[in-house]
């Protein structure tokens, strides 16, 4: 009896399909305007962020707060409502579109996190899908959100939580995987 054939990961083979949308230049000049703006727990001017990251490319409204220590991949990969938070130590991971409403709070050390590998493949290979938090969404400090979600609009991700898949309206969810554990009301 022959033994099964059994398939191995071949990271030589992996190959990133990604398109960053932007010059070598202009990635190496957000490195350091990223380190040095974004990631620095000692820059707290919040009008300065907005308007390096337009600069940068991202659309941003009015109104927006970016606490300290927040790590930006790609700002011209990033949509921002108005009146919207990011907390500190915030990543946002974004290879593919990231985009944020209105009013949205995204607390401490939450991660929106939009590329992952493709566990099936012996290549390993990269994929990436966009991520929507719609109007009035709160995403909890330290909560994961993947690539290819979208929290709808007033939907919570409570602390810690993890969302793999698309959250409904004025819900509230907790756990890893995130599920639906009570409505939201607003009064």
């Amino acid at each position: 009896m022959k033994s099964p054939v059994v398939k191995q990961v071949n990271n030589a083979l992996y190959k990133s399909t990604i398109d960053i949308g932007a010059s070598k230049f202009k990635q190496i000049l957000w490195y350091f305007v990223n380190v040095l703006f974004f990631k620095n727990s000692f820059i707290i001017i919040s009008s300065l962020k907005v308007s390096l990251l337009k600069l940068f490319g991202a659309k941003i409204g009015k109104g927006i707060v970016i606490k300290p220590v927040v790590n930006i991949k790609y700002p011209w990969k990033l949509q921002i409502g108005d009146h919207s938070w990011i907390g500190e130590e915030v990543w946002i991971d974004n290879l593919s579109e990231v985009i944020i409403g209105n009013n949205v709070t995204i607390s401490q050390g939450a991660l929106l996190l939009t590329g992952s590998h493709d566990h099936t493949r012996t290549s390993f290979d990269f994929i990436s899908y966009p991520i929507h938090l719609e109007d009035g969404v709160w995403i909890g400090a330290r909560a994961v959100v993947f690539g290819g979600t979208t929290c709808q609009t007033h939907s919570i991700l409570g602390i810690n939580s993890v969302a793999e898949k698309d959250l409904k309206p004025y819900t509230i969810y907790k756990g890893n995987p995130a599920i639906p554990v009570l409505g939201r009301s607003i009064f």
